[in-house]
C-alpha cells in the first residue's frame, strides 16, 4: 500500500499512524471531514471508501514495520475543482458503493 501522507482534498497531514485517514481501492487517500463531505464517494473514481490501516510502528515480524517500509512522501492532490467535486458527488451519492 502507498500510504499517502495528505488528503487529496485538504492536503492535511495523514501519516501511516493516522486513524483518520480512508483510501479507495485505488488508494486515493482522504480525511475523515472529506470523506463526509463527499458523502462517501471518490471524486476520482466514483468508489467508496474505507479506513486506511495503520502501519505498525514497531516491528512485530521481521522487515514489517513503518521504519523498515515507510509511507510515501509524495502529496497527491485532487485535480478538481470544488464545483467539479460537487457535481460529481452528486450524480453517484444516491447510488450505494456496492453497485457504483
Amino acid at each position: 500500500m502507498d500510504m499517502r501522507p495528505n488528503c487529496e482534498r485538504c492536503d492535511v497531514d495523514l501519516p501511516p499512524s493516522s486513524v483518520d485517514a480512508h483510501v479507495c481501492t485505488y488508494e486515493c487517500t482522504f480525511c475523515t471531514a472529506c470523506v463526509t463531505r463527499l458523502s462517501n464517494v471518490c471524486p476520482n473514481c466514483g468508489g467508496g471508501f474505507a479506513p486506511r490501516p495503520v502501519r505498525p510502528a514497531r516491528e512485530w515480524r521481521p522487515g514489517l514495520s513503518v521504519a523498515l517500509r515507510p509511507g510515501s512522501t509524495v502529496r497527491v492532490h485532487t485535480p478538481y475543482t470544488e464545483a467539479e467535486l460537487d457535481e460529481f458527488v452528486d450524480q453517484v451519492k444516491g447510488v450505494p458503493p456496492a453497485e457504483r
